[in-house]
């Protein structure tokens, strides 16, 4: 892996539209416009690599931050940190105690599960015990993605965790510093938005922030997300793939890969 540095960035892969973003009531502009000192510590997506002619890698602030946010996850804490769509919160989804923090910081429905982020397909052991076939054509073609599949829940996950479904859901997250964090965690960690339940999704560490203050244990800074659609959430039963929420993979890419069946439960 080369690191260089990026002189040639077209303004337009830097700039985007402008929203507005609403967390606990009030309204702010976003512009999401992120900088370069973010941009020159992240390592892009292949298509990016070859869209723009160049290779990054993690660099020693980033490991640093992600050191201790695995520390903190370790010890029940809550940490944001962002993703390929939006900034997430990542817990131990093994640990209780460290969900019924994250339900109470998002004041979410204990009704609705929790989908979580894995770094390799063998974590999938930890939260189910197979896979099924209809979900291989799709993990070979979008994962790592914006894709979240729901499994069978393996016995004895946290009721908080599954909502009671026996079911859980999980992704490998495309952005690097997700990825980095789930490998170095060691295991699954939690992936939910960071918000407040019904409210926009926080693209930017200074919206985490506006939402949460000090309630949050640790924020990984890694300038500002995509946005727009979150994941697409699929699962399956008897008469084939299930469509439950389309996000940023349409379903019409999905129906190419497999049988479907329209309709499935609020995840």
């Amino acid at each position: 892996m080369v690191t260089v540095q990026l002189h040639s960035i077209p303004e337009s892969a830097l700039t985007s539209s402008v929203s507005t973003f609403s967390c606990t009531g009030s309204t702010h502009r976003r512009s999401k416009r992120t900088s370069l000192k973010h941009i020159r510590s992240l390592r892009f997506p292949k298509q990016l690599q070859i869209k723009y002619g160049f290779i990054m890698t993690l660099v020693g602030k980033w490991a640093r931050e992600i050191e201790q946010a695995v520390v903190i996850i370790a010890q029940g804490g809550i940490v944001a940190f962002p993703t390929e769509t939006y900034y997430g919160l990542a817990v131990n989804p093994f640990s209780h105690q460290a969900l019924e923090r994250l339900f109470s910081l998002k004041q979410r429905p204990t009704a609705k599960p929790i989908l979580t982020l894995i770094s390799h397909l063998g974590q999938l052991s930890e939260l189910t015990a197979s896979i099924p076939d209809l979900f291989k054509p799709l993990l070979a073609e979008f994962w790592p993605g914006p894709l979240t599949l729901i499994f069978k829940a393996k016995p004895g996950l946290p009721n908080l965790l599954t909502a009671g479904t026996s079911t859980v859901g999980s992704r490998i997250s495309s952005h690097p510093l997700a990825q980095e964090l789930v490998k170095s965690a060691g295991m699954p960690i939690t992936a939910t938005s960071a918000n407040i339940s019904g409210q926009l999704p926080a693209i930017s560490a200074a919206e985490v922030r506006r939402c949460f203050g000090p309630k949050l244990d640790w924020l990984i800074d890694g300038g500002i997300t995509r946005g727009g659609a979150g994941s697409t959430i699929i699962g399956h039963d008897q008469d084939g793939l299930r469509l439950i929420r389309e996000g940023a993979i349409a379903f019409a890419r999905i129906r190419a890969i497999g049988p479907l069946n329209p309709g499935g439960p609020d995840i």
